[in-house]
């Protein structure tokens, strides 16, 4: 029974990743309409999948890695939607825009020095940035005028996610999945000394 459920919550994360391609294609053919809808998708399983992984106990290391992919791919595929259908907001959003992607590769580049691969923490911090982008994301592509201050809040929460995940691929010596965050690891750090 939970090995069904494994290959169930792998094959929702592995539905993403397969999405994003077709949410590419689906982008450069110029139809928004649809693109809107299966994006939608690919978030909604982003939400379930985790949560089904932990309530059938099915976590494992590669189920935590093809998720931070299929993430990030749809993350991705829904800025290239703005950068094609909306350009004016990227521009407009530039500086911000920028210093995020910044991050975003000092994080991953970081991450593959020092563990060769990318990081799969998946912090409370991660997790609420990602609810954040993805709701904005979201709103971006179904309404005509973007939620400015959502973009705001989402960014910040992005912005203080990456720092988290570049102090913490600082502060662990080995690679980890399903991190609580930068607070539980400098407490059991520090706990650790004091036995």
């Amino acid at each position: 029974m939970r090995k069904r459920f494994f290959y169930i919550v792998n094959f929702i994360t592995f539905y993403r990743m397969l999405a994003a391609p077709v949410l590419l294609y689906l982008i450069f053919t110029h139809q928004p309409g649809i693109f809107k809808w299966l994006l939608a998708i690919s978030f909604f399983t982003d939400a379930i999948d985790g949560y089904l992984a932990r309530k059938y106990q099915v976590v494992s290391s590669l189920g935590s890695t093809i998720d931070s992919i299929a993430d990030d791919l749809t993350v991705l595929a829904a800025i290239v939607g703005i950068y094609i259908f909306k350009p004016d907001f990227l521009k407009q959003e530039i500086v911000l825009g920028s210093l995020l992607v910044i991050l975003y590769l000092v994080q991953n580049a970081y991450a593959w020095l020092k563990y060769g691969k990318m990081t799969s923490f998946h912090t409370y911090t991660a997790k609420i940035a990602a609810v954040l982008q993805g709701i904005f994301l979201i709103l971006f592509h179904f309404f005509n005028d973007p939620i400015v201050l959502l973009f705001y809040i989402a960014a910040i929460a992005t912005l203080i996610d990456l720092v988290e995940e570049i102090a913490l691929i600082f502060i662990l010596p080995v690679w980890k999945t399903d991190v609580k965050g930068l607070y539980w690891v400098i407490k059991n750090k520090v706990y650790r000394q004091l036995k």
